[in-house]
């Protein structure tokens, strides 16, 4: 940080990311010219084979062209590990020798092509151990300019050209002239373009309509604002969430004020209240994660779950009618089916079709709990994910409802497709004909809980019994108002330092600032923060001292910026962060504050075994708040406390404790 800037652009890498990958090649080199030398050492009077001449002054060219890169990467690698992040200064002269090193791969081709040649010579008869080696090092020489060349179109920053000339076009720009607007207009459009272009390419396997197109606009944008303020490259990124990580922890380890224990003991109504929804959230969690299909069923039976379905994909299935989407082999409703426990009869309807803002979901009757239960797919495929990325947010408007709101726009497009497949098409009717006594319950993970907690808002006038289970639910749902109203029908369940359940764009831009500010307050060089880091994550032990922004300072200076962090954030440096006024530090936040909806269960583990170790893990479970979820904490279970089948174990980890205490 900030980006390199060479050959007239700004590149997507900084110049002290050449430490780590400098120093394998180095070794690599190192390795390769003893093993020449010790080659031309050995043959050093038996040159007279035909060929041989020819052999003789490629082993010599090649022993000064391999010690020239040794030299030019010693140089390279000692440079980069000068200085800090965010203090390039002693690092300024590392163009020059990226130049240099870059200059030596044009006569290394060459000698790489003349290798080629000289062992494809069919009138070469020298020794049959000279011409092996020859040959691993005309391909060790292509493998390293073809992964040199794959790190060249990796690290290219498409905008790298028009940023450095923005850079450059003056320091003192009147952003108010037509010729500074124009171009800050053109800059944007591009970076909303090039956004576009990266999400079309990873979306290619999908058939792409009209609303993907408007989606993949609304997903670049978001992008483009995102990274519009900062000069930040992905390296960084790494040591700010290590560095976080770290200091996350030792904020943990230290005793908590006796207040704030004593405002989570909860009383003995509560308790009840907070174990009768445990129960139930274990019962319907079953069906959540029953609508993921087959894939779920098979990650949780790696060694049976095929021969299960196998066996059972030729028997008769409910007619087409009750069945929509492709179900090939009868897979989905057979992992559905094993997973829940019903039976072929106690399903009303089963969707399979997966569209952008069209999501899977079925309705069944659920007998040992009296209810019809409405279960919605979390994300499972490229289409879902483009419906959590359209984070826009809209309104939400209900007749009878005065808790109007935002929602978020992708979950809140879902949650119209199926209300009106439920409403329309009378599959709920259908359900309640069968079944007039039970109760409406409507139950999702992830993507499916955000999405079942939004119908369950546009359902819950006509069911005013409806209640609704959202397990691990986006953070960026609902507004104030809405989480508020939700709170009397929806129980959300997070577990851990679940990421999706903090996730919400000004979550985002606070994890942003403080990764900036972290790493512009320490003054050590990034590879030794990603060293430890890497060690920190992998063996554990305490965390490191770096300084980081709690370090020497009162709580009324840190809502200042530091000069490091204002040159990362405003100052005038080739990337996007002069293009917008309201990216400053302290800038008011650009989207409106979205919350979890409903009354939340906390599920956090108590202890475990070891870092790594899955088993004998202990759960416990209290009421919590919005404001626990206002900051991501970064750790290694951010991602995995997210699915569906360790939700899952923590609810009936907990079921089963409380039926134990019961039975004793």
């Amino acid at each position: 940080m900030p980006g390199l800037v060479a050959l007239g652009r700004r590149w997507a890498i900084g110049s002290d990311d050449f430490v780590l990958p400098g120093a394998f090649e180095l070794f690599v080199r190192l390795v390769w010219w003893i093993g020449i030398l010790a080659l031309y050492t050995v043959h050093k009077g038996h040159f007279n084979c035909p060929g041989g001449g020819l052999l003789h002054t490629y082993l010599l060219v090649l022993l000064i062209l391999l010690a020239s890169i040794i030299c030019a990467i010693s140089a390279l690698v000692y440079v980069s590990m000068q200085g800090t992040i965010s203090n390039p200064g002693p690092r300024k002269s590392l163009p020059k020798l990226l130049y240099i090193r870059l200059f030596l791969y044009l006569p290394e081709f060459i000698w790489a092509v003349v290798g080629a040649v000289w062992v494809s010579d069919s009138s070469v008869q020298c020794e049959k151990t000279v011409i092996n080696v020859i040959m691993l090092t005309v391909i060790a020489s292509w493998v390293i300019i073809i992964f040199t060349v794959i790190g060249v179109l990796i690290v290219f920053d498409p905008l790298g050209g028009k940023k450095t000339f923005y850079l450059t076009s003056g320091v003192d720009r009147n952003l108010e002239s037509s010729q500074s607007g124009q171009l800050l207009y053109n800059v944007k459009n591009t970076a909303t373009r090039v956004w576009e272009k990266r999400i079309r390419l990873l979306c290619c396997c999908i058939v792409q309509d009209d609303d993907h197109r408007v989606a993949f606009t609304s997903i670049a944008e978001l992008f483009r604002n995102y990274f519009s303020d900062t000069d930040l490259v992905p390296s960084d990124i790494a040591a700010g969430l290590t560095l976080l990580h770290q200091e996350q922890d030792k904020m943990e380890s230290c005793p908590k004020d006796p207040e704030e224990v004593l405002c989570h003991s909860p009383s003995s109504l509560v308790t009840d209240d907070l174990d009768i929804e445990l129960e139930n959230a274990a019962h319907y969690m079953l069906f959540a994660a029953a609508a993921y299909g087959w894939p779920y069923y098979i990650y949780t039976n790696p060694f049976t779950a095929v021969c299960k379905l196998s066996s059972d994909c030729c028997r008769n299935r409910p007619t087409d009618s009750d069945i929509t989407g492709s179900d090939r082999y009868n897979f989905h409703f057979g992992s559905i089916l094993k997973m829940t426990g019903l039976q072929y009869r106690d399903f009303i309807h089963i969707s399979f079709h997966n569209k952008i803002y069209e999501i899977p979901f079925f309705v069944a009757l659920d007998h040992k709990k009296e209810a019809i239960v409405v279960a919605v797919r979390g994300t499972l495929s490229f289409e879902d994910v483009l419906t959590d990325l359209s984070a826009d947010c809209e309104d939400l408007t209900l007749e009878d409802v005065l808790e109007n709101g935002f929602v978020h726009k992708g979950i809140t497009q879902a949650a119209n497709y199926i209300y009106r497949k439920l409403i329309n098409d009378g599959i709920l009717n259908q359900a309640f004909t069968i079944a007039p006594e039970y109760k409406l319950v409507i139950v999702g993970h992830s993507l499916g809980g955000g999405t079942a907690s939004v119908l369950a808002i546009m359902l819950r006038n006509s069911f005013p019994t409806l209640r609704c289970y959202a397990f691990s639910p986006p953070g960026g749902l609902l507004s104030k108002s809405l989480a508020d109203y939700t709170k009397h029908f929806i129980v959300s369940v997070i577990v851990g330092k679940d990421l999706v359940a903090r996730l919400s764009m000004p979550n985002m831009e606070d994890l942003k600032r403080r990764i900036v500010r972290i790493v512009a307050n320490c003054n050590r060089p990034k590879y030794q923060i990603l060293l430890r880091g890497c060690w920190y994550e992998v063996f554990g032990g305490d965390p490191d001292d770096f300084p980081t922004e709690l370090d020497g300072r009162n709580q009324g200076a840190l809502t200042q910026p530091l000069l490091a962090e204002e040159s990362l954030m405003v100052h005038r440096s080739p990337s996007y962060n002069t293009l917008e006024d309201e990216s400053h530090l302290n800038s008011p936040p650009q989207y409106p504050h979205l919350y979890l909806p409903g009354r939340i269960i906390h599920i956090v583990e108590e202890s475990s075994c070891s870092r790594w170790c899955s088993s004998d893990i202990k759960y416990t479970a209290r009421w919590s708040n919005q404001t626990v979820f206002s900051s991501i904490l970064i750790s290694p279970k951010m991602v995995t406390d997210h699915m569906p089948d360790v939700v899952l174990k923590a609810l009936n980890s907990l079921s089963q404790e409380h039926r134990s205490c019961i039975s004793c």
